[in-house]
């Protein structure tokens, strides 16, 4: 459905063609010549203009233009009687976008409105798409100019404006965070509230009273009454990074609001209603944590209606120069000292590595560097020296793992040998920590609520 402008002499013709669109549930607006066309093009809005060629006070290429001039998003339609394949070709050269002959067949016109609707909305839809785009360039701090990181940027420009839930991935130290910020700050909530929590910082017992509040007397130590972070984020954004480590309790009441727009604080028996956009993120694969029982599926397509994939930094080294140029620059505003350039060697160096910390790491060397290094230009021995192990080599956990595999047998149910390693691993982290499963998580970089689910997966014992 669209707005349609009908440029024609002939009433009868006008009237057919209104008769006919208003049928799709068009809006037509109609003009008896040049003149009364281009007023209409001045005054208002069109989706789709058709027009004859020839007319008492001008032709439609004349029309064409006009258009052209004012909304070059707006497509113009031909329907004329005299058509000769010199008019077809010099209308599509100035950019019409069909050309019908009369007498024409009602579907025929009906179908080419429909397509030339669709055309315009894609037209509109991307030129403020790449308005909000360079916005986001602007504004944002999302640096790179990879494929990648383009792709983002484009897809922080597409979700802002929904006012949906995001799910947003990928490995630690990528830009999370930075990502959620920048959907909040182009949206229609920038001006509200924007509050970010980190469920895997947060006990597992305190995580709903964090969220969702609690009642006087609710718990222990409950002396008063608590405003949860979903209240206090009224109108605006709340951010849920490392969501996959909520607990299942807190699991299920952000389904029920994602669901009804609900909460419940502990300990109160009635429900508040409250208007807040959820933005989620994890480094964790949340389909492997559904399918091991740790999140629930129904919660899992709830979060992930618009993802969003931040890659790591060592599948866009393109981006690494640009991102020291940045870094650098700020780190030493914040430090208040000069900013230094890397030489060549270094950032071939920094090109060479694989980053596991990914932007927070380069970063943090950065400004380790800015602090010791001694030379006008930081140097590679400016880094630590680990900085040498580059994509083609084996780190030392990698060469043990491929001796380990040498030894195994060629037939093998990997599974149950992959189990055993596991359980091996995790009796041993026991052992190390005197059977403290809080520690013990720590040493293998595990949750504590995966870790406790392995140990009663594997029957252990953390005595």
């Amino acid at each position: 459905m669209g707005k349609v402008l009908v440029v024609d002499d002939e009433p009868s013709m006008r009237r057919i063609l209104t008769t006919n669109l208003q049928m799709d549930s068009h809006v037509v607006v109609q003009a008896g010549g040049v003149k009364e066309a281009l007023a209409a093009l001045a005054n208002e809005d069109f989706d789709v203009v058709i027009t004859d060629q020839k007319m008492g006070d001008g032709n439609g290429l004349d029309v064409l233009q006009a258009v052209r001039q004012e909304d070059p998003t707006v497509s113009v339609i031909f329907l004329t009687a005299v058509g000769t394949l010199e008019l077809a070709v010099a209308s599509m050269r100035e950019g019409a976008f069909d050309f019908l002959t009369k007498p024409f067949v009602p579907d025929a016109v009906k179908a080419a409105v429909t397509r030339a609707c669709e055309r315009t909305s894609l037209l509109r839809e991307n030129a403020v798409l790449k308005t909000a785009v360079l916005k986001l360039k602007s504004q944002d701090e999302i640096y790179g100019g990879s494929a990648g990181i383009r792709a983002v940027r484009e897809t922080i420009a597409r979700v802002a404006p929904k006012d949906t839930t995001v799910l947003i991935t990928g490995e630690t130290g990528t830009g999370k965070e930075l990502v959620a910020r920048a959907i909040h700050q182009n949206s229609l909530r920038a001006s509200k509230p924007f509050i970010a929590i980190n469920c895997a910082s947060v006990a597992e017992s305190l995580i709903e009273s964090e969220l969702f509040g609690h009642e006087r007397g609710a718990f222990t130590g409950a002396d008063k009454t608590k405003t949860g972070l979903f209240e206090a984020a009224h109108e605006g954004t709340l951010f849920l990074d490392e969501a996959a480590e909520l607990s299942p309790n807190a699991q299920a009441k952000l389904l029920r609001f994602l669901e009804d727009g609900e909460i419940q604080r502990v300990g109160a028996t009635k429900v508040r209603h409250v208007n807040v956009r959820v933005l989620a993120a994890t480094h964790r694969e949340l389909k492997e944590r559904v399918r091991d029982g740790l999140f629930r599926e129904d919660l899992y397509y709830r979060l992930a209606v618009l993802p969003i994939h931040l890659p790591p930094l060592r599948e866009r080294r393109e981006d690494i120069p640009e991102l020291c140029e940045v870094l650098s620059s700020r780190i030493a505003q914040e430090m208040k000292v000069a900013k230094r350039p890397l030489s060549h060697a270094a950032m071939k160096k920094l090109s060479e590595y694989h980053f596991p910390g990914n932007v927070r790491e380069l970063r943090n060397l950065l400004e380790r560097a800015h602090i010791l290094g001694q030379q006008p230009e930081l140097q590679p021995e400016d880094f630590p020296l680990n900085l040498t192990a580059s994509n083609d080599k084996l780190t030392d956990q990698e060469l043990n793992a491929k001796q380990i595999a040498q030894r195994l047998p060629q037939h093998l149910d990997l599974r149950e040998v992959l189990g055993q390693i596991e359980i091996a691993l995790i009796e041993r982290a026991l052992v190390m920590t005197g059977g403290v499963q809080a520690e013990a998580a720590r040493h293998l970089n595990l949750s504590r609520s995966d870790f406790g689910y392995k140990v009663s997966k594997y029957a252990l014992s953390s005595k």
